[in-house]
C-alpha cells in the first residue's frame, strides 16, 4: 500500500465531502486528490527524480499539506522543516539531507539551487499535468526525513519509511483516535510540520475534515472551534495551558470528543483543570522523532494514573532496560526502550549513531522511566538531564510538575547550577501571569516535594525558549542561567 493510494481511495469514497479548510477556503476529497496529482507531476517535470530529497518550508496551510502528499505520490523524499527555526537551521537540514530542492514561502538565503517559492508553488498546484501521479517505491525506501529536536545537540535526520508511516496510521486508528469518523472536524492548531501533521492521514482515511489554523492563538482557537463544531484536536501542553488562561474558555460551546496531547510532559494541575472544563476526552501520546508519536498511549479512561504516559500502543513492544541493556522488572528505574514497525529505519548517513540507538534490536529512547505492575509506564526525565543535589538524584520533570501546580505559572524549567555545597543547586525558571512572586513559588513547592528536590532559587522570565516543536529548551535555559551567574560572579 502506497500513501498515494490512500489519497486516491479517500477521493473515491468521500468525493465532494470537505477534506481541507482554511480561512473560508475548502478543498473536497476529489479536489485534494487532483491537486496532489498536479503538483506531483509538476515537480517531476522540473527534473526531480524519485528518491530525491525535497525540503518543505511552508507555514500551516492547505498548500503545505498538498505538498506533503504530492511528494509521496511522486516518490520524492520529504525533508521536514519548520518555519520557526533560523536560516542557519534550515540550511543545516537542507545540506545534511542532501536536498536538491526546497519549497518555501519567500525566504531568501536558502542553499539549494532549485527553489520553488510560494507563487510558483501555487501555480504548479493549479497548472500541473492532471493525469494521476503514481510513482510506487519499496515500502522500506525512505518516505521522509524527520529531524530530532536538537535539545541535546545537533539535530539528526531520522529515516522514516512508508511501512513505518502505515504502522503509525494503524496505531492512531487502533489506540489513540479509534472513533474518528466521517463528518468529524479535526482542528489543526499545532504546527503541521511537527505533530499536528501526523493527524491528517487518519482524518483523511476516515472521511473527517481537517481545519487548519495558520498560527495558534488561544482566543482564536476557542472562537474557531465553537463556530466550526470541531470535535477533535491535538495540543502540546503549553498550548493547553494558554487555552486554560484565555477569556471565554469556560463559556464557549465547545464539542471536543477527543483531545490528543503530547510532545512534552503535562503537569497534573494543568490536566485536572483541563479535564474539569472539557471532560474525560484527553488521550496522551508518547513518542519521539525516532518512533514518531507511537511508543505509549494513555487513554481517556486511564487518566487516574497520575504521571503515567500510558501503556504501549498495540503495535509497540516497550521495556525498561538497565545500563547493560538487561530488561528490568516492574518498579525498577532504567531507560525506556521500544521496538516495532513504526520506528525509524536508521539515522540518515550516521551508521554509528544508528548502531548505538538500536543496541540489541531495541530503540533506546534516552528517557529514564519505570513500568508499574499493571504495565503502565512513567517517564521520569531525559537520561542526560538528571541532577545530583546533596548526593540525591533529582529529576527536573518532577520538580517542574510541582512548580507548574502554583497558581499563575504557565511554563517552567528546572536546571542545575554548579554549587560547592550541593553539587547541583536546583533552580527554577518560570513564566506566566504578570504577578508571579518567586518567593511564593519557592515556598509552595517546598510544601509539595522533598526538601532536597525543591528549588533553592526561582526567577521569572517573560517566556521560556522553545524548540520549533514547542518543547521548552531546558538546555538553553540552563546555559542562559549559568552565563548570567558567571557574569555576576565576575563583577
Amino acid at each position: 500500500m502506497q500513501i498515494g493510494a490512500l489519497v486516491r481511495r479517500a477521493a473515491l469514497h468521500f468525493k465532494d465531502a470537505p477534506c481541507l479548510t482554511q480561512e473560508g477556503r475548502t478543498l473536497s476529497y476529489a479536489d485534494f486528490d487532483a491537486a496532489t496529482d498536479r503538483l506531483g507531476n509538476a515537480l517531476l517535470a522540473k527534473g526531480l527524480q524519485p528518491g530525491d530529497r525535497v525540503g518543505v518550508l511552508l507555514p500551516n496551510s492547505i498548500e503545505c499539506i498538498v505538498a506533503y502528499y504530492a511528494l509521496a505520490k511522486a516518490g520524492l523524499v520529504r525533508v521536514g522543516m519548520n518555519t520557526r527555526e533560523t536560516l542557519a537551521d534550515h540550511n543545516y537540514k537542507l545540506g545534511d539531507s542532501g536536498s536538491v530542492c526546497v519549497l518555501h514561502a519567500g525566504l531568501e538565503g536558502l542553499a539549494p539551487e532549485m527553489q520553488i517559492g510560494w507563487d510558483e508553488l501555487c501555480g504548479m498546484i493549479e497548472g500541473g499535468d492532471p493525469t494521476p501521479c503514481r510513482v510506487d517505491r519499496p515500502l522500506d525506501a525512505p518516505l521522509r526525513l524527520g529531524y530530532t529536536g536538537g535539545t541535546t545537540g545537533q539535530p539528526k535526520a531520522v529515516t522514516l519509511t512508508t511501512r513505518g508511516e502505515l504502522a503509525e496510521l494503524s496505531a492512531f486508528l487502533t489506540d489513540l483516535m479509534p472513533d474518528i469518523r466521517e463528518g468529524d472536524t479535526f482542528l489543526h492548531a499545532a504546527p503541521i510540520a511537527h505533530a499536528s501533521g501526523a493527524f491528517f492521514l487518519p482524518s483523511l482515511v476516515r472521511g473527517a475534515r481537517s481545519l487548519v489554523m495558520t498560527k495558534f492563538d488561544a482566543e482564536e482557537f476557542i472562537a474557531l472551534a465553537e463556530a466550526e463544531g470541531a470535535s477533535l484536536t491535538f495540543l502540546v501542553p503549553t498550548m493547553l495551558a494558554m487555552l486554560m488562561e484565555a477569556p471565554g474558555v469556560d463559556t464557549a460551546e465547545l464539542k471536543f470528543r477527543r483531545i490528543a496531547y503530547g510532545a512534552s510532559p503535562i503537569s497534573p494541575r494543568l490536566y485536572e483543570r483541563a479535564e474539569a472544563r472539557f471532560g474525560r476526552v484527553f488521550a496522551q501520546t508518547y513518542g519521539q522523532a525516532e518512533s514518531p508519536m507511537v511508543i505509549t498511549c494513555l487513554k481517556p479512561e486511564d487518566h487516574d494514573r497520575v504521571g503515567s504516559c500510558g501503556r504501549p500502543f498495540t503495535i509497540a513492544e516497550v521495556a525498561v532496560m538497565d545500563d547493560d541493556d538487561r530488561e528490568l522488572p516492574p518498579g525498577e528505574t532504567g531507560e525506556i526502550c521500544v521496538r516495532g514497525p513504526m520506528t525509524m529505519a536508521r539515522y540518515w548517513n550516521r551508521p554509528e549513531a544508528t548502531e548505538k540507538a538500536f543496541r540489541g534490536g531495541w530503540l533506546h529512547t534516552g528517557d529514564v522511566g519505570r513500568m508499574d505492575e499493571d504495565g503502565f509506564f512513567y517517564i521520569l526525565d531525559r537520561k542526560n538531564d538528571m541532577l545530583i543535589s546533596g548526593g540525591y538524584n533529582v529529576y527536573p520533570r518532577e520538580v517542574e510538575d510541582a512548580v507548574l501546580a502554583c497558581e499563575g505559572v504557565v511554563e517552567a524549567a528546572v536546571v542545575g547550577i554548579p554549587d560547592e555545597t550541593w553539587g547541583d543547586r536546583v533552580h527554577a525558571v518560570v513564566a506566566g501571569r504578570a504577578d508571579l512572586d518567586p518567593e511564593r513559588i519557592r515556598e509552595e513547592v517546598r510544601g509539595r516535594i522533598a526538601g532536597h528536590k525543591a528549588p533553592k532559587s526561582v526567577e521569572v522570565w517573560p517566556e521560556l525558549p522553545k524548540s520549533a516543536a514547542g518543547k521548552i529548551l531546558r538546555r538553553e535555559v540552563r546555559d542562559r542561567v549559568r552565563a548570567a551567574q558567571e557574569k555576576e560572579s565576575s563583577t
